[in-house]
């Protein structure tokens, strides 16, 4: 553990801001989080940072490295300056981990994490004929330009982009219908379970000011499907993915407690930083054991309690990331987190706002505030990619005797070991298999789109399945709800577009 102050890590200034106008890039948005973050911590702390570490933004491409941007703005020399690589959700978190560890290490005294995205500008503009983009453009681009994040996250080449399986809409539904198979219900009793989780996360959005979307919604409103809730993906709606149509900027400064208390910051106000875990699913959805749980999940959940001598039972609060709720559902069971308690500080994805890779600086910005007024211990768990990555990191009013820094918070290779064997995909079988998972997409207008089935042969292996939009018979059995799709028989054959066909027994 550390005992020197100079050593031990604390949170001491947030700051967030939603640009409702539509006035500001995603540059602008993190000048602004980041000047708050500064009068929180009572001002002065900017021209102090030895390092400056910037979520990778997709609303305005052309802006480049917008760390570099930062530094210049502010007329900065930090030591550090780097952005992610890619704009994905766990990237806050690590940077919080990674602040932490070079605090622990005498390495630097100040940092600062900060991000911000202005979709909702790029989408007006596009639409005005200026630079920019729209929405969609937008996550096309984050697809094709930042670092191929969606072939390389997905592995979406080929084989599974030809199956429909591209967008995070596409892939997330593969969990929460192995997920509810395996966990025993029906598909009303896990329609449900989102239903309370999300009506929850819009409870805690309604009273916090930094959210996006200020409003309570009943569990019905987020599981029944009407004109302002339209089917996505099957089993989802609307209300229940991640609102990116966002302007949000949020930014947190990290220090040492030793330089906290020597400028004066009141240890009411003072938050401290525990010890992360970090591990990692494959990047090809073909190349995972299964889709029924994350064993990375599991393993950074289970070792950052442990890591901080802790268990369930320590923790006042926590936020659980909730692009989809297959995630918050498999977090939750992890830790034994009751349903009826917030999974969030911010208000969740849909509610407080899906900002691409930024959400978890809203989190922690807002479980500053939340532990600074109730007081308490925090667990902070973030996604990124397609399920793909996971980190983990302990927050709290009090001071964290079990925290040692610096330390090392790769535990992938646990998280491989953990992983059963990883079947062999067959491109070409045609002839009887079982559902290992599902799910089917929808138009703009509700209407059917069309299918995708990922099953298994007699033998074991994968095979990946079209179903037409005029198979109606057996669409309407994967998402009728009255038989579990799961496990059950069908047929692949090969259609007349060049791909493999299912149909259900």
């Amino acid at each position: 553990m550390n005992t020197d102050p100079a050593r031990i890590p604390v949170i001491i200034g947030v700051g967030q801001i939603n640009d409702r106008a539509c006035e500001m890039d995603s540059l602008a948005l993190m000048v602004a989080s980041l000047e708050r973050a500064d009068r929180d911590a009572g001002g002065g702390w900017i021209s102090a940072l030895d390092s400056i570490s910037v979520v990778c933004q997709i609303s305005f491409h052309q802006l480049g490295n917008c760390a570099e941007k930062l530094v210049t703005h502010f007329g900065i020399t930090p030591a550090i300056v780097e952005q992610s690589r890619h704009p994905t959700g766990e990237a806050p978190i690590e940077f919080l981990n990674i602040a932490a560890n070079r605090i622990g290490a005498g390495e630097i005294e100040v940092a600062v994490i900060v991000g911000g995205e202005a979709l909702r500008t790029s989408a007006q503009r596009i639409r005005e004929k200026q630079a920019g983009g729209g929405i969609v453009d937008l996550m096309r681009k984050a697809a094709e330009g930042n670092g191929g994040i969606t072939s390389a996250l997905v592995g979406a080449i080929g084989h599974l982009a030809q199956y429909d399986l591209v967008a995070p809409t596409d892939c997330y539904p593969l969990y929460e219908n192995a997920t509810r198979a395996a966990w025993g219900q029906s598909l009303a009793e896990a329609q449900a379970e989102t239903g309370v989780i999300w009506a929850g996360m819009s409870d805690v959005a309604a009273s916090n000011p930094n959210a996006w979307i200020n409003r309570q919604h009943l569990p019905d409103a987020i599981t029944v499907a009407d004109a302002d809730n339209r089917p996505i993906t099957f089993p989802y709606l609307k209300r229940m993915v991640a609102n990116s149509s966002v302007n949000q900027g949020a930014a947190f400064i990290v220090t040492s407690l030793a330089r906290a208390r020597a400028a004066g910051i009141a240890d009411d106000r003072i938050i401290h930083v525990g010890m992360g875990v970090a591990a990692h699913t494959p990047h090809n959805l073909l190349k995972r054991d299964q889709f029924a749980s994350s064993a990375a999940m599991e393993v950074t959940l289970e070792e950052t309690l442990k890591r901080n001598g802790m268990t369930t039972a320590d923790l006042s609060d926590v936020e659980l990331y909730s692009c989809f709720p297959c995630i918050p559902k498999m977090a939750r069971r992890t830790i034994g987190w009751p349903l009826d308690r917030p999974i969030t500080a911010f208000g969740g994805l849909t509610f407080g706002g899906g900002p691409v890779g930024n959400y978890m600086s809203h989190a922690v910005a807002s479980m500053v505030d939340k532990l600074r007024a109730d007081q308490g211990t925090a667990l902070l768990f973030a996604n990124g990619g397609y399920a793909t990555h996971n980190h983990a990191i302990v927050i709290s009013s009090d001071p964290l005797p079990q925290a040692s820094f610096p330390h090392d918070y790769d535990y992938n290779a646990m998280a491989k070991g953990r992983r059963g064997p990883v079947a062999a995909v067959d491109g070409d079988y045609q002839g009887p298999a079982t559902v290992e998972t599902y799910t089917v997409f929808y138009k703009r207008d509700g209407s059917v789109r069309c299918g995708t089935v990922i099953g298994r042969t007699p033998a074991g292996a994968r095979v990946l399945a079209h179903v037409p939009a005029t198979s109606e018979a057996t669409l309407a059995f994967l998402t009728g709800g009255s038989v579990e799709p799961v496990g059950s028989g069908g047929t692949t054959s090969l259609g007349s577009d060049g791909r493999l066909h299912w149909t259900a027994s």
